[in-house]
């Protein structure tokens, strides 16, 4: 069963470990461990077994208990070792790996074959919490310990963990290095999403201050001048006074007029909007490359944009979607040349019967700028179609 199977049936289920996304909390960070943990314990089996089997003395069993426990402790430590208040130091976790390899040597000479299997903990662990540099040597110099040690005791089974060692020891190593860029893309997401705010702040301050800088200075101009005009010219007064009037009104429309830009949605931010969203649902995206708006009006850009919105909140929050394609072509029907938005998924389209009150002021934006909104269930899921007027001709690039 897929990522995409379990979201479509529990949309509120998220992945136990959210590849670089910081954990929210102290138990979903133990959850993270607690998986990375469970996928090695295999390798536990043989010197378990072999403690069980009774073929070592009471002295030599209760030797090897021992030696097992602080081996799986040391292990321990190490993945959790951001767990605690401050993290390890590069030469406590340098002496901790010495430790489990010195105690898989041990070990492996004392009990045998069984135990070579400590070495793929010794493998992991530099593969996780060593810098890439040391981790391709450590990993190596891992399996090439337990060779010898084979040689050594002349335990055959050695030869064929080898390459087991390395290829574990080095598939954490990439693991652990595609979580570290992943981090670090989602840090840098996150500025670039502050800068672009910080941009939008300072846009908005300065558009405003050439709006109202000159009109309020003039207001202010005008206002002390009628003072001083109203004892003894009250009708130069008036006059100004009815100046202070029209530029008041003539500053709240152009204020009203730059806040209705700024509110506006454009159809290019609402589909860079659409991927993250999808994504972060886990929904399978197909989205149309840059559009082409040529001849479309403000009016029915800002149109379309809402309805790619509302779409996109309706497969997120209510289908149940794994997969969404969202198409933006031009057609040339019986009422002249139209844009379409087409956003279709593969969801249960939501409980409701009737159309919510989303799709019903959909419908009321879409008729004022002169188009239309059609959305409804189909065989595959459920589909809505936003039209509106374009009437120069030109391609549109399609969803690829």
């Amino acid at each position: 069963m897929t990522t995409d199977d379990l979201l479509s049936q529990d949309p509120s289920w998220e992945p136990v470990i959210p590849l670089g996304k910081t954990a929210r909390t102290r138990r979903e960070l133990w959850r993270r461990k607690a998986l990375w943990i469970g996928v090695w314990l295999v390798f536990l089996s043989s010197p378990v077994h072999d403690l069980l089997s009774g073929r070592h003395t009471t002295g030599g069993t209760v030797a090897g208990w021992l030696g097992l426990a602080v081996f799986v402790a040391v292990y321990l430590s190490l993945l959790f070792r951001d767990m605690g208040a401050a993290p390890y130091s590069p030469r406590l976790i340098g002496a901790l790996i010495g430790s489990m390899a010195v105690l898989a040597v041990v070990l492996s000479l004392t009990f045998g074959s069984p135990w070579l299997g400590l070495f793929c903990y010794v493998s992991v662990a530099c593969g996780m919490v060593l810098p890439l540099r040391l981790a391709f040597w450590a990993i190596p110099g891992a399996a090439a310990t337990m060779l010898l040690v084979g040689i050594y005791a002349g335990l055959k089974e050695a030869v064929g963990l080898l390459v087991l060692v390395l290829l574990i020891g080095f598939a954490m190593t990439g693991v652990s290095q595609l979580v570290r860029t992943t981090v670090e893309l989602r840090k840098a997401r996150a500025t670039v999403a502050q800068l672009a705010a910080n941009e939008e702040r300072l846009r908005l301050a300065r558009d405003l201050h050439d709006l109202l800088g000159h009109s309020l200075s003039l207001i202010t101009l005008k206002s002390e001048l009628a003072g001083r005009m109203l004892p003894d010219h009250p009708d130069k007064a008036a006059q100004q006074v009815a100046d202070i009037e029209q530029v008041s009104r003539q500053a709240l429309v152009d204020v009203r007029e730059a806040v209705t830009g700024y509110r506006r949605p454009r159809l290019a931010a609402e589909l860079a909007g659409t991927q993250v969203a999808l994504a972060a649902a886990g929904v399978t995206a197909r989205l149309p490359a840059e559009p082409d708006l040529t001849g479309v009006s403000e009016d029915s850009e800002s149109a379309l944009a809402w309805a790619l919105r509302e779409a996109v909140t309706n497969v997120v929050r209510h289908s149940g979607a794994r997969r969404c394609t969202v198409e933006l072509v031009r057609r040339q029907t019986l009422d002249g040349p139209t844009l379409e938005l087409c956003v279709e998924d593969d969801g249960s389209g939501g409980s409701g019967k009737a159309p919510g009150n989303g799709l019903t002021g959909l419908t009321e934006r879409l008729e004022k700028a002169g188009g239309a909104l059609e959305a409804g269930r189909t065989k595959q899921g459920f589909r809505l179609l936003a039209r509106v007027p374009a009437p120069v001709s030109a391609d549109v690039g399609s969803a690829s």
